[in-house]
């Protein structure tokens, strides 16, 4: 459309456009959770356990979404998360992505298994980049790989730490979806009924630079790797240990943050072990099924640290007002993941725009009628919990606004 809406007033019209434009098996590797999909559910259904309580007669007319986070400011208390598949949504969706990102004014995250290599996004797109490390078996490939992200000119090192094993999705194996992609009737007809993806996406990808692969994967691993269900064809260790984070800690100059927790002692621990962040996390309900949702955890985790790193959370946010609601718990800045993927799905960089317009709106609207006029005004005075499970550790704690690397003050006195 003329007016840049695309069709779209929500994340879910984007979700239901990317839906009919990727392959089943495509979408469904995005979208679905792990075996039973408790976690991915309860990440969704604990907003409804949170009621707000607004204040009136405030004047909000100059209010703001602007942050500091690591010293840096931003237009909006958001940053994309790493996510591997927006180069399979879209033809190098990764660069689309992050050029977004650079247009709202937030920080980009680059996956280690992502389809365009991380020189070339840092190139064509620019902007607040960060990059999400797995770590490695063989830990001097993952080295060489932190290398290569600080000489493109990354600012910060996600290290995720809750992918010790690839999650059960039964339904990648169903659909035949593999990495590098492999044909079989099945997905050949999934394929074939979505021809814009099949030519837009796949075809151009075979013309160019063959079928997709990881790109970031030193060439001679790139190589070895057989087509494998999507998720489970990544390499993954199971040894990764406290140590591991300390030696990235010591060849990292810039932010490091620690990616997939969701216990304070960990937290705290990760601090001390010189991380400048934490990302609270069960990475979208796609690893283990049953596990608690990161709002859940959050309010402990921002007792914990808050005052010492910077606190962010992912898994399980579609609107404005789930934002704010994280915000008000206690987080410093929100990581969306398959929101802006539905927006690539959808119509490439115009889709991931509107995405992130669309939460820019909604925030706005929500800070409003709260009688909010700055994000670090925002705490669990303006919320109602209806049950107990979900009350802030210590109420009436300050809203916190990170001003400088680890350290985070007290924006409220």
């Amino acid at each position: 459309m003329a007016d840049g809406k695309l069709n779209a007033y929500n994340i879910f019209d984007l979700r239901d456009q990317a839906l009919r434009r990727v392959p089943k098996g495509l979408f469904e590797f995005c979208d679905r959770g792990t075996e039973d999909e408790v976690s991915l559910r309860n990440n969704r259904a604990v907003f409804d356990r949170i009621r707000f309580k607004p204040r009136t007669l405030v004047d909000v007319s100059n209010r703001s979404q602007a942050i500091t986070l690591f010293g840096n400011k931003h237009k909006m208390p958001m940053v994309i998360a790493p996510t591997g598949t927006a180069g399979l949504l879209w033809y190098e969706g990764e660069i689309a992505l992050a050029k977004a990102a650079r247009e709202a004014g937030i920080p980009f995250t680059l996956a280690t298994g992502s389809m365009t290599a991380m020189e070339r996004v840092a190139d064509e797109a620019g902007g607040d980049l960060w990059f999400q490390l797995y770590m490695w078996p063989d830990r001097s490939l993952s080295q060489k790989l932190v290398e290569r992200a600080k000489a493109a000119g990354y600012k910060a090192l996600v290290v995720t730490v809750d992918g010790v094993h690839a999650g059960n999705r039964e339904y990648n194996i169903r659909n035949g979806f593999t990495i590098p992609f492999t044909f079989t009737t099945r997905n050949i007809a999934d394929v074939m009924m979505h021809p814009r993806w099949m030519m837009g996406v796949l075809a151009r990808y075979i013309v160019t630079t063959g079928m997709p692969r990881y790109q970031n994967y030193p060439t001679d691993v790139r190589a070895r790797i057989t087509a494998g269900p999507m998720g489970r064809s990544s390499l993954r260790t199971d040894s990764l240990s406290w140590p591991d984070l300390q030696a990235m800690r010591k060849i990292w100059p810039h932010k490091l943050i620690v990616k997939g927790m969701l216990h304070p002692q960990d937290a705290a621990k990760a601090v001390d072990y010189g991380a400048d962040g934490i990302v609270v996390s069960n990475h979208g309900g796609r690893n283990l099924d049953g596990i608690i949702s990161p709002i859940e955890a959050l309010p402990e985790i921002a007792d914990a640290i808050g005052k010492r790193a910077a606190v962010l959370v992912d898994s399980g946010f579609r609107r404005g007002s789930d934002v704010v609601k994280a915000l008000a718990l206690g987080a410093h800045a929100v990581q969306i993941g398959r929101a802006t993927l539905y927006g690539i799905a959808a119509a490439g960089y115009p889709g991931a725009v509107r995405a992130l317009d669309i939460f820019r709106e909604e925030i706005g609207r929500v800070m409003a009628l709260l009688g909010v006029s700055t994000v670090d005004q925002l705490g669990p005075e303006y919320l109602h919990f209806l049950d107990h499970t979900l009350r802030p550790a210590a109420q009436g704690r300050p809203g916190l606004k990170v001003v400088d690397g680890a350290k985070a003050a007290d924006s409220a006195g």
